[in-house]
């Protein structure tokens, strides 16, 4: 599991992704109990840009430890791209419900917050 899990993030800090994905499946494959390969194969696929791929990778990854705020801060990122303001806001709420402390996922929040609800005038 490590050797796959290196081989697949090495090739991800690469720039092939084709080959990360490869990696990633063979250890979601022989280890589907391992989170961690889920969450990196959806990263992977979500640099790739195939964001359905992605999401149903976070869904196993979640299903798997559902406290896992990497795959729910993802999943927050996914929506954002996809222009669903609510449904990555629920993701970040959730991401920072587990690990208040991500100066990242603060900042989208707040910054989806605000293009959602506006500012006062």
């Amino acid at each position: 599991m490590d050797l796959l899990l290196k081989r697949g993030q090495e090739a991800m800090e690469a720039g092939d992704l084709a080959t990360a994905i490869e990696h990633f499946t063979a250890l979601v494959d022989h280890a589907p109990e391992f989170a961690e390969g889920w969450n990196a194969r959806a990263t992977a696929y979500f640099l790739n840009g195939q964001f359905g791929p992605s999401i149903a990778d976070i869904q196993h990854t979640l299903a798997l430890n559902d406290h896992h705020f990497g795959a729910l801060s993802g999943l927050g990122q996914i929506f954002e791209a996809l222009e669903q303001e609510d449904k990555a806001i629920a993701a970040y709420r959730a991401a920072l419900a587990i690990h208040p402390h991500q100066e990242g996922i603060k900042q989208a929040l707040e910054r989806l917050e605000q293009k959602t609800t506006g500012t006062e005038l």
